[in-house]
């Protein structure tokens, strides 16, 4: 049987429906959910409560593009905030994953709580799970070994595509932050990161390690309380010009993205289970005019997909049935007809399996 691996759990996709614009959305992926023996053997490491979620925050941008800084200012406010607290490794960890990719191997580092320009560890990109090749995953030598969950609420196990690819991302810089990102390196001082002056950034621009889907990391963070996050974000246009996105109050050439602000306690879970002897299947929307294309990766088990187009009150406003081949199969929605506003992709699976995506017609 053919293998597939599992995203649809990790990733939570939104885009925008402009194709003119260099910023295609914002990914948040589901990395891990920490487990007892976790929080049992890491002494060394800090309180890592069972069942803390780690975060995994990416800029999804056109090819060409490049991430230049996420920001805040007067009436747009860059803030990070968990119920509870952020965890902060107290052994390698850092505000920036500065750590090697020798010492992610030691206990609890890889969950650690940061900021970034693309960067996983030194010498390392953070790409999404579902996009690992499996190759020089690292390997936990802590006694007992941590990071060995496959709970089925963060996708892929760590243990079998870790989300980290040799190469050289880009060095983080912070302007204009000081006192408010202790909250990353000291996990006992508070849980809100928030500026109205002040950037992490990458001065000569970042673009993702796959230069074509280019998705560059900007931040991790790890919490057991309810995650929240309000961005602002800069990009950098192949002719040499700037875009700017904000989550609210867009003034001039600035464009309000609702993808920048995130409440983990309206995250749409997908019930499914990570099987590697069972395939899974992966989808996603993007948007070119009034056309969505779709993804579903499946094999000889799965033969049709369901794919459903529901507005923000709950109205079905198109079913599609699709038959599937084994492999990707891609199929485009009209959404032509929809009014402008905030719909839902439903895709059900003859296996009972299910995925949702968001996106806006506008």
């Amino acid at each position: 049987m053919r293998i597939f691996t599992l995203s649809v759990l990790a990733v939570l996709f939104t885009t925008i429906s402009q194709a003119q614009n260099g910023l295609e959305g914002i990914i948040v992926e589901k990395y891990y959910v920490s487990e007892a023996n976790d929080t049992n053997a890491n002494v060394i490491g800090g309180n890592l409560p069972i069942n803390s979620v780690t975060y995994r925050i990416y800029a999804d941008m056109l090819p060409g593009y490049k991430f230049q800084a996420a920001f805040g200012l007067a009436n747009h406010e860059l803030r990070l905030e968990t119920s509870t607290l952020f965890f902060n490794n107290g052994d390698y960890g850092s505000t920036s994953p500065n750590f090697s990719k020798n010492n992610a191997r030691k206990n609890t580092v890889m969950v650690d709580s940061w900021l970034s320009a693309g960067a996983a560890c030194t010498g390392n990109y953070g790409i999404l799970k579902s996009d690992d090749n499996g190759l020089n995953n690292a390997v936990n030598n802590y006694t007992p070994q941590v990071l060995q969950g496959s709970n089925p609420a963060a996708g892929i196990p760590l243990t079998i595509q870790d989300g980290f690819i040799t190469g050289t991302p880009c060095q983080l810089t912070t302007v204009g932050i000081t006192n408010e990102i202790s909250i990353l390196d000291n996990q006992t001082v508070g849980s809100v990161f928030s500026t109205y002056n002040g950037s992490w950034a990458c001065l000569t621009g970042a673009t993702g390690y796959d230069t074509i889907s280019n998705k560059v990391l900007i931040a991790q963070l790890t919490t057991d309380g309810i995650f929240k996050f309000k961005l602002n974000i800069q990009i950098g246009t192949p002719a040499g010009s700037t875009e700017q996105y904000v989550a609210e109050n867009a003034t001039g050439t600035q464009i309000t993205l609702s993808d920048l602000i995130f409440d983990s306690s309206l995250w749409t879970e997908v019930m499914d289970t990570y099987n590697q002897t069972v395939s899974s299947f992966k989808s996603y929307p993007t948007i070119t005019n009034n056309n969505i294309n779709t993804e579903i990766s499946s094999d000889e088990k799965f033969k049709t997909a369901l794919i459903e187009i529901i507005s923000v009150d709950g109205k079905i406003c198109s079913q599609t049935q699709v038959e599937l081949n084994s492999g990707k199969n891609f199929h485009q929605l009209d959404v032509s007809n929809l009014n402008k506003g905030i719909y839902f992709i439903n895709f059900k699976i003859n296996n009972g399996a299910t995925a949702q995506r968001k996106f806006i017609k506008q």
